[in-house]
Parts: structure tokens; sequence; C-alpha cells
């Protein structure tokens, strides 16, 4: 059983959230962290200097809102948001957070995913530890 599981979590449809922390939920040893992880991509610089002060920090918190309502029925799970490129945060992320399960739910790869690759695949080739891809 695992004890650090991280469950990225994408806003895109054909993503099911619920059946990826179900399956972190059956595979967690007791006293195990999930970690639910939302990547929002960055904001290019010449674009952030026309936002409100404040703008990114909303954003994140409306998120981590939307993202509690969203696993209400699973209140033990740690809600965090952070900026990067998904893939690589996701990555990131887990090598920061000593985390030895990933569990990233994945859509059927199509035509533009060969050149350019999902973040799913891009988490199985270079994440540090075990994952599990939920289709």
């Amino acid at each position: 059983m695992y004890q650090n599981i991280l469950v990225p979590v994408a806003f895109d449809q054909g993503r099911d959230t619920n059946r990826s922390i179900e399956i972190a939920e059956a595979i967690a040893g007791t006293d195990a962290t999930i970690t639910a992880l939302h990547v929002i991509e960055e904001i290019p610089s010449y674009v952030a200097q026309y936002l409100p002060e404040n703008q990114i920090a909303d954003n994140i918190r409306e998120i981590e809102a939307s993202l509690a309502k969203t696993l209400s029925d699973h209140p033990a799970i740690k809600i965090v948001v952070i900026e990067g490129h998904a893939g690589h945060s996701i990555v990131d992320y887990a090598e920061a957070n000593k985390t030895d399960c990933i569990v990233i739910a994945s859509h059927r790869p199509g035509f533009q995913d060969w050149f350019l690759g999902s973040t799913a695949a891009r988490v199985v080739r270079h994440a540090p530890c075990s994952v599990h891809v939920v289709r």
C-alpha cells in the first residue's frame, strides 16, 4: 500500500476525478496522505502586466474552492493548486514531496498526442515513483 499519493486534477471534459480519487483511496495504506493537485498554466509576463494585482491569487482561491466542493465527499484529501507547465510541475511536485504513487486520469490518445504528447504520458515517462493511469 502507498503512503503518499498524488492525484493530478484537470477540469477537462472526459477526466474522471472521482474515479481517480476512488482508486487512490483503494490503494492507500493506513494513515496515507492523498493530495489532489491542480496546475494552472503560468501567464506570460506580457499578459500578466495587464491583469489586476491579485488576479492570480484570486484564481487560485477560486480553483481551491471548486476542488473542495468537487471533493466534498472526501474531506481528508489535501488540495494544492500551483502554477506551471502541467507535466513538469506534477513530476516536480512528486519529487519534492516524496510521493510514492501518482494516480492520473488520461484520455484516449488522439493524433495530436503522437506529436505533442499528453500530460499523463509525460508523467509516466518522468515520474520518480509508480504511476497508475485511469481511463
